[in-house]
């Protein structure tokens, strides 16, 4: 009751919120049910009948839904892997080789992109890769052939794994700039004091203070694996195909809402949402093993 009285005007600031979280991300989640109902818009969810389990036994005995499932893993496995350590390199970069003013400049420009609309980043694309981009309007002033990277399935994962990086790797170091200001200047006076050269100091002073973020970064980015770009694969499905770009969100859109098949999309987006949070959870118990704490301390 005493940090209750003491800390009374900082719960208040948390109300808003709170009341957000409430009104956009808990009570659409009471919507789940139609996944357990052949749910109709015109009866709603009290009198549409209850079909319990067989939306997603359709589901599961569906092709084009594992095709999805397999989409989803791949581009998400490129991205973990070629995406997921340059918003590191970049911090540790910005903050160890570059002086105050240029890392300012540079961080001013990095972070732009994320600002963009997928259309806007999309439409670059286009201008720089497309059949008629900077890229292919080079290749035949030299007789090289054309290279359509846009249109090319075989190439797609890498691509929306590039725009990715384009647009998101500059806001994605501000956390890590963040942990590596809390690291003590101390350390590094004393280990180049001790003759330990540029390589070392990063080696044993910045990533071992970089670890938990970096996992619990890692832990998060693996809980929203199965998220890959709902609004980046819509823009780009018909260029490429539905077997190269359909993923579990535009699978629960286009078989769900557009085909007025609501239950189907329902229970599509709930197998997902169950999915990633094995995934978290087996995450963070895998960062628990390694002596980290995750998402939270155990």
């Amino acid at each position: 009751m005493t940090k209750l009285r003491r800390d009374w005007p900082l719960i208040l600031m948390t109300v808003p919120a709170i009341g957000l979280l409430l009104v956009f991300s808990y009570t659409p989640m009471l919507g789940t049910v139609m996944a357990f109902q052949q749910y109709s818009v015109y009866t709603g969810f009290a009198h549409s009948p209850w079909v319990g389990t067989a939306n997603f036994e359709l589901l599961l005995g569906d092709p084009l839904f594992w095709s999805a499932v397999r989409n989803t893993l791949v581009i998400s496995a490129v991205q973990l892997v070629l995406y997921f350590p340059i918003p590191i390199a970049l911090a540790i970069l910005l903050n160890s080789i570059l002086g105050p003013r240029v890392r300012g400049f540079i961080q001013s420009v990095v972070y732009l992109p994320h600002f963009f609309s997928w259309v806007l980043v999309v439409t670059i694309f286009q201008q720089m890769l497309g059949g008629a981009g900077v890229l292919n309007a080079f290749l035949r002033r030299h007789e090289l052939g054309v290279w359509n990277v846009m249109t090319d399935p075989d190439t797609f994962k890498f691509l929306v794994t590039a725009q990715a990086v384009w647009k998101e790797a500059g806001w994605g170091i501000i956390v890590f700039l963040a942990a590596l200001a809390a690291i003590d200047p101390q350390l590094y006076e004393a280990a180049a004091a001790d003759g330990a050269g540029r390589w070392r100091r990063l080696w044993h002073i910045t990533l071992p203070g970089l670890r938990g973020v970096i996992v619990l970064m890692l832990v998060l980015r693996l809980g929203n694996a199965l998220t890959v770009g709902f609004e980046q694969m819509l823009i780009q499905r018909d260029m490429v195909g539905r077997d190269a770009a359909e993923v579990l969100d535009t699978f629960a859109y286009y078989y769900g809402v557009v085909n007025n098949n609501f239950s189907y999309g329902a229970a599509a987006g709930l197998f997902k949402g169950v999915l990633s949070l094995l995934l978290i959870l087996a995450a963070n118990r895998l960062a628990h093993s390694f002596g980290e704490d995750g998402l939270y301390r155990k």
